[in-house]
Protein backbone atom coordinates (compact mmCIF):
# COMPACT_ATOMS: atom_id res chain seq x y z
CA UNK A 1 0.00 0.00 0.00
CA UNK A 2 3.04 2.23 0.20
CA UNK A 3 3.83 4.68 2.99
CA UNK A 4 0.74 5.25 5.17
CA UNK A 5 0.31 7.16 8.42
CA UNK A 6 0.05 5.03 11.57
CA UNK A 7 -3.50 6.22 12.37
CA UNK A 8 -4.61 5.44 8.82
CA UNK A 9 -3.03 1.96 8.93
CA UNK A 10 -4.70 1.21 12.29
CA UNK A 11 -8.07 2.33 10.89
CA UNK A 12 -7.64 0.12 7.81
CA UNK A 13 -6.78 -2.89 10.00
CA UNK A 14 -9.76 -2.25 12.26
CA UNK A 15 -12.11 -1.99 9.29
CA UNK A 16 -10.98 -5.35 7.96
CA UNK A 17 -11.20 -6.95 11.44
CA UNK A 18 -7.50 -7.86 11.51
CA UNK A 19 -4.39 -6.71 13.36
CA UNK A 20 -1.63 -4.31 12.33
CA UNK A 21 1.62 -6.23 12.82
CA UNK A 22 5.06 -4.60 12.67
CA UNK A 23 7.20 -6.89 10.51
CA UNK A 24 10.46 -4.94 10.14
CA UNK A 25 10.82 -2.36 12.95
CA UNK A 26 14.38 -1.37 11.97
CA UNK A 27 13.47 -0.39 8.41
CA UNK A 28 13.03 3.26 7.50
CA UNK A 29 10.03 3.66 7.60
CA UNK A 30 9.01 0.59 9.69
CA UNK A 31 7.21 -2.10 7.68
CA UNK A 32 3.80 -3.31 8.90
CA UNK A 33 1.25 -5.84 7.62
CA UNK A 34 -2.45 -6.23 8.18
CA UNK A 35 -3.02 -9.86 9.24
CA UNK A 36 -4.58 -12.15 11.83
CA UNK A 37 -1.85 -12.10 14.51
CA UNK A 38 -3.07 -15.25 16.32
CA UNK A 39 -2.98 -17.26 13.10
CA UNK A 40 0.48 -15.83 12.31
CA UNK A 41 1.84 -16.90 15.75
CA UNK A 42 0.34 -20.39 15.34
CA UNK A 43 1.95 -20.86 11.92
CA UNK A 44 5.34 -19.62 13.21
CA UNK A 45 5.20 -22.10 16.13
CA UNK A 46 4.23 -24.88 13.71
CA UNK A 47 7.24 -24.08 11.46
CA UNK A 48 9.61 -24.08 14.47
CA UNK A 49 8.29 -27.47 15.65
CA UNK A 50 8.78 -28.91 12.17
CA UNK A 51 12.33 -27.51 12.01
CA UNK A 52 13.15 -29.08 15.39
CA UNK A 53 11.91 -32.45 14.15
CA UNK A 54 14.20 -32.26 11.13
CA UNK A 55 17.18 -31.23 13.24
CA UNK A 56 19.75 -33.92 13.93
CA UNK A 57 21.62 -33.87 17.24
CA UNK A 58 24.96 -35.61 17.53
CA UNK A 59 25.64 -37.37 20.77
CA UNK A 60 29.14 -37.50 22.22
CA UNK A 61 30.16 -40.66 24.05
CA UNK A 62 33.29 -40.79 26.17
CA UNK A 63 35.90 -43.43 26.92
CA UNK A 64 37.98 -42.80 30.04
CA UNK A 65 41.36 -44.47 30.44
CA UNK A 66 44.51 -44.15 32.50
CA UNK A 67 48.11 -44.65 31.36
CA UNK A 68 48.18 -47.93 33.31
CA UNK A 69 45.02 -49.32 31.66
CA UNK A 70 45.55 -52.89 30.47
CA UNK A 71 45.29 -53.82 26.77
CA UNK A 72 42.30 -56.08 27.45
CA UNK A 73 40.29 -53.16 28.88
CA UNK A 74 41.37 -50.93 26.01
CA UNK A 75 40.05 -53.55 23.54
CA UNK A 76 36.66 -53.53 25.29
CA UNK A 77 36.58 -49.73 25.03
CA UNK A 78 37.54 -49.90 21.35
CA UNK A 79 34.68 -52.35 20.73
CA UNK A 80 32.20 -49.97 22.39
CA UNK A 81 33.62 -47.00 20.49
CA UNK A 82 33.28 -48.88 17.18
CA UNK A 83 29.62 -49.55 17.91
CA UNK A 84 28.98 -45.90 18.82
CA UNK A 85 30.77 -44.63 15.71
CA UNK A 86 28.69 -46.95 13.54
CA UNK A 87 25.58 -45.46 15.20
CA UNK A 88 26.77 -41.95 14.08
CA UNK A 89 27.90 -40.77 17.51
CA UNK A 90 31.12 -38.92 18.22
CA UNK A 91 33.60 -40.47 20.67
CA UNK A 92 35.86 -38.54 23.02
CA UNK A 93 38.79 -40.58 24.34
CA UNK A 94 40.17 -39.19 27.60
CA UNK A 95 43.34 -40.38 29.37
CA UNK A 96 43.47 -39.08 32.94
CA UNK A 97 46.80 -38.72 34.72
CA UNK A 98 47.14 -39.17 38.46
CA UNK A 99 50.18 -38.36 40.54
CA UNK A 100 53.48 -38.81 38.75
CA UNK A 101 51.88 -40.35 35.66
CA UNK A 102 51.81 -36.83 34.19
CA UNK A 103 55.59 -37.08 33.69
CA UNK A 104 55.03 -39.70 30.95
CA UNK A 105 52.52 -38.28 28.45
CA UNK A 106 54.05 -40.38 25.68
CA UNK A 107 52.40 -43.49 27.20
CA UNK A 108 48.97 -41.88 26.87
CA UNK A 109 49.76 -40.67 23.35
CA UNK A 110 50.68 -44.26 22.38
CA UNK A 111 47.34 -45.50 23.76
CA UNK A 112 45.42 -42.84 21.84
CA UNK A 113 47.31 -43.43 18.59
CA UNK A 114 46.69 -47.17 18.91
CA UNK A 115 42.95 -46.58 19.45
CA UNK A 116 42.79 -44.20 16.47
CA UNK A 117 44.58 -46.75 14.30
CA UNK A 118 42.20 -49.56 15.30
CA UNK A 119 39.15 -47.39 14.58
CA UNK A 120 40.50 -45.86 11.35
CA UNK A 121 38.05 -47.88 9.20
CA UNK A 122 34.95 -46.35 10.88
CA UNK A 123 36.23 -42.99 12.16
CA UNK A 124 38.16 -39.85 11.44
CA UNK A 125 40.31 -38.12 14.05
CA UNK A 126 38.54 -34.80 14.54
CA UNK A 127 40.93 -33.48 17.19
CA UNK A 128 44.46 -34.83 17.61
CA UNK A 129 45.53 -35.81 21.16
CA UNK A 130 46.11 -32.69 23.24
CA UNK A 131 46.75 -31.98 26.91
CA UNK A 132 44.08 -30.16 28.92
CA UNK A 133 45.24 -29.91 32.50
CA UNK A 134 45.83 -33.43 33.84
CA UNK A 135 44.05 -35.12 30.93
CA UNK A 136 44.88 -35.88 27.32
CA UNK A 137 41.89 -35.79 24.98
CA UNK A 138 41.30 -37.02 21.43
CA UNK A 139 38.04 -36.65 19.51
CA UNK A 140 36.82 -39.17 16.92
CA UNK A 141 33.89 -38.65 14.57
CA UNK A 142 32.21 -41.13 12.24
CA UNK A 143 33.73 -41.32 8.77
CA UNK A 144 31.52 -40.19 5.90
CA UNK A 145 32.41 -42.97 3.45
CA UNK A 146 30.91 -45.84 5.36
CA UNK A 147 28.38 -48.32 4.02
CA UNK A 148 24.78 -47.82 5.13
CA UNK A 149 22.92 -51.09 5.45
Amino acid sequence: MGVVLTREALRMAEESGLDLVEVAPNADPPVCKIMDFGKFQYEQAKKEREARKQQKTTEIKEIRLRPKTDDFHIQISVRNARRWLQDDMKVRVRVRFRGREIDYPEIAREHLDKIAEELADVSVVEARPSMEGRTMIMMLSPSKGKDKE
